[in-house]
């Protein structure tokens, strides 16, 4: 910085040639003295060392030498006052570079230091350089400080010492020097002043390693221009962009001290190349492990593969993204890939389709359906050359070659490119799918992916994917989730928030809209909590509904807590199971239902709010606990709150174990579902047999299984009213569907009894 440039100052004294009457033997206050006619000052106009110069003998103690010109004065300007003298006879003095400094109402400023350093002359005829540097601020080389008062100074020199010495002066000199400050007066280095050219051809990488380099904790300056950077550049300080950088793809930036959306916006130009280059290098530096977008908005052109953008496959350290907006916009790259092939499946080979034809086209990623395929199969990888594929589950009933449909969705974040990623965050950020995109797909393999506080928007298909086991300890939390097909009857949408092939989900505290379904999930040791997911539509009469979440491992080891189900079902399937029938495995259960909210309104009597769906014969319910529930049915009643879809089979009823529903509250349910269940049973005429009926209030309409107590109130009598002391045994699984359990009594007698029932063996 020169502000004799900058800002147009004169700072250069007259030369001695242009007369002395423009030097003031005084302060250089106008009125004051000038040398013009002094008999101890002449101007020499050659002398051998100097081309002209004024000639000054001493006569005083402090002989005064000053322009009468003012020179400007300003805070953070730097001036370096420059003679060069020589002795020629007499005594030989002292000199100094000395000024007189005024302040803007034309004061002295007695605070400035108004005397440089005293360099004595020691010889004749040796021209000696004298010096000082006058400033506003108090820093190291700084001969005289003046402050920020002064607003102009008369500058020139002192001699002092012996008196009678006669001396030759050439032309003070001022000249700005504030850039010999520059470093020391501003907290950053410029990256062109290491060499970078900003042309956008010249490899500019060793100019920026330089400036960073020298920048020793200051800010790196990229000043205007478009620099290419070559190889891969790490920032070890600060850096401010004014100009922008282009690299190749595969190279990355590392800004250690400011790693942010902002400064990758600013650095390549645009929000979205930033994040881009921000998101290659979350992957690979260990400065950072969080990519703060800074609230900003990012609007993506295309789906970005983010595996395929880092150039890795496998990364499990920690990283999070957090605090942003990304946002679809419209074009072909969102289109859904559709194309539909011939493929053999085999139950002894449960996960691969082999002889697929046209196998190239078919995109990895790729969600499968036909005829006997279970709902979220995905194609996890396939070999060409062998013309087979992997699936990320099994077919339930596709033995044989048949046709296949392989839709592959297009996602804002596609991560499906990682072999292996594990412990990834999201936090923040809200995905504006925009009715053309959806949001997430998750790694082949990798465990405790976490989507926390986030937004999901108009989502096209998915919002989060799992098309392999990527989902293992998935976390969701607290996000919201809006679909953009939920103008839609319930039965024709398609979108989906979530799917799960892996183990011990966590779904909290979510909120999603009219979705197809909340969540398929294949896996086990599940914990749904605090979620509210509803999806109705605005048919007014005998409405249909799907199913909020299914669960396709039968015994699931599931909790369901706290809910707040609208409109949706639960469903338990198996169609995830290469042979549906019943064998030596578990069948449905390892399921707890406590304490959550379900409602339904203007719904088809034979909704149910938990639906059981056999994909084969043999199968039965062990271990499921409804508690503490609360169903309301609005509009019209419905006639229960459990059944089976025996589209496919039926349950085996005598092999039900260990199910639990009670303490459940009822609105608008015909047939209430309890088991343990309490009946009241009054005989009024006597008899050997009591039949105690279930009335098909025993869950899913199963048998009375068990009696497990006959309490009776008041007295058993017989025909004559004497009191009877007997006691029944009973028979189990009566009448038409097994749905009574007979009392036999020793005599007969007639009396009001309680009777348990329950649906199950206990064990």
């Amino acid at each position: 910085m020169n502000k004799a440039i900058t800002q147009g100052l004169v700072l250069m004294p007259p030369p001695f040639s242009a007369g002395l009457a423009l030097w003031s033997r005084e302060d250089g206050l106008s009125g004051q003295g000038s040398y013009l006619g002094q008999p101890n000052a002449a101007y020499v106009p050659a002398d051998q060392d100097f081309a002209g110069c004024m000639e000054l003998q001493k006569t005083s103690a402090v002989q005064k030498l000053r322009c009468f010109q003012s020179i400007p004065c300003q805070p953070g300007l730097y001036l370096r006052v420059t003679a060069r003298v020589k002795a020629v006879s007499g005594a030989l003095p002292v000199v100094r570079i000395a000024g007189w400094a005024g302040s803007g109402s034309g004061s002295n400023v007695t605070t400035a230091d108004q005397q440089g350093p005293d360099v004595a002359l020691t010889s004749y005829g040796t021209v000696v350089t004298v010096s000082a540097i006058i400033g506003s601020g108090n820093r190291p080389g700084v001969d005289m400080v003046w402050g920020t008062a002064p607003a102009f100074g008369h500058f020139g020199l002192d001699l002092t010492g012996p008196t009678g010495g006669v001396v030759r002066i050439d032309d003070i000199t001022i000249e700005d020097v504030t850039d010999v400050f520059h470093s020391e007066m501003f907290d950053w280095v410029d990256v062109r002043d290491y060499g970078a050219v900003g042309d956008g051809v010249t490899d500019d990488r060793a100019a920026f390693d330089a400036a960073d380099t020298a920048a020793a904790g200051k800010t790196v300056v990229v000043s205007p221009g478009v620099y290419f950077i070559g190889s891969h550049l790490t920032f070890e300080n600060p850096v401010q962009f004014e100009g922008t950088i282009v690299m190749p793809d595969s190279q990355r930036l590392a800004c250690t001290r400011n790693y942010n959306l902002d400064t990758y916006a600013a650095a390549f130009g645009s929000e979205l190349a930033g994040f881009k280059k921000a998101l290659q290098a979350l992957f690979y530096f260990t400065d950072h492990v969080t990519l703060d977008l800074n609230g900003r908005r990012v609007e993506l052109t295309a789906p970005i593969n983010v595996a395929a953008l880092c150039g890795l496959t496998s990364f499990t350290t920690r990283r999070a993204l957090v605090n942003g907006n990304l946002v679809a916009v419209a074009g072909t790259a969102w289109n859904t890939q559709t194309m539909t092939a011939v493929a053999t499946y085999t139950v002894s080979n449960p996960l691969v389709l082999t002889g697929v034809a046209n196998i190239a086209a078919v995109p990895v990623g790729a969600r499968i359906s036909g005829t006997g395929v279970g709902r979220e199969v995905y194609v996890t990888s396939k070999n060409v050359a062998t013309s087979t594929i992997n699936l990320s589950r099994p077919l339930w009933a596709a033995a044989g070659t048949r046709t296949f449909t392989f839709d592959r969705y297009a996602y804002m974040l596609d991560f499906s490119g990682f072999t292996e990623l594990t412990r990834f965050q999201i936090k923040e950020v809200e995905f504006s799918c925009g009715g053309i995109a959806s949001g997430i797909s998750l790694a082949t393999t990798g465990a405790i992916f976490e989507v926390s506080e986030c937004m999901f928007g108009l989502v096209k298909d998915r919002a989060i994917t799992s098309t392999g086991e990527g989902c293992q300890d998935l976390h969701i939390d607290r996000c919201q989730f809006f679909a953009a097909d939920q103008g839609q009857p319930a039965q024709n949408r398609v979108s989906m928030v979530f799917n799960a092939n892996a183990n011990d989900i966590k779904i909290r505290n979510n909120r999603a809209s009219r979705f197809g379904n909340f969540g398929v999930v294949a896996g086990s040791g599940a914990i749904f909590l605090g979620n509210h997911f509803f999806g109705g539509d605005d048919v007014l009469l005998n409405g249909i509904r799907r199913a909020g979440v299914v669960l396709t491992l039968p015994n699931s080891k599931t909790f369901f807590t706290g809910n707040y189900v609208d409109n949706y079902f639960i469903e338990l399937s198996n169609e995830h199971d290469s042979t549906p029938t019943f064998g030596s495995e578990y069948s449905f259960g390892g399921l707890t239902i406590t304490g959550n909210i379900f409602i339904c309104q203007h719904t088809a009597p034979w909704f149910s709010w938990i639906v059981v769906t056999p994909r084969g014969p043999g199968h039965f319910i062990s271990g499921l606990t409804v508690t503490s529930n609360v169903f309301s049915a609005r509009g019209e009643d419905i006639d229960r709150v459990e059944s089976i879809d025996t589209s496919y089979a039926t349950l085996s009823f005598n092999s039900f174990r260990n199910v639990n529903f009670e303490q459940n509250t009822f609105n608008g349910v015909v047939q209430r579902a309890v088991s343990p269940m309490l009946i009241e049973h009054i005989q009024n005429t006597v008899s050997d047999t009591w039949a105690v009926n279930s009335n098909n209030l025993l869950p899913f309409g199963g048998r009375a299984r068990n009696v497990t107590a006959v309490v009776a109130e008041g007295a058993i009598t017989n025909g004559a009213g004497a009191a009877q002391f007997v006691a029944p045994y009973t028979q189990v699984e009566q009448g038409a569907g097994g749905q009574f359990a007979n009392l036999k009594w020793p005599t007969p007698v007639k009396g009001r009894v309680q009777v348990t029932l329950r649906v199950d063996n206990p064990v």
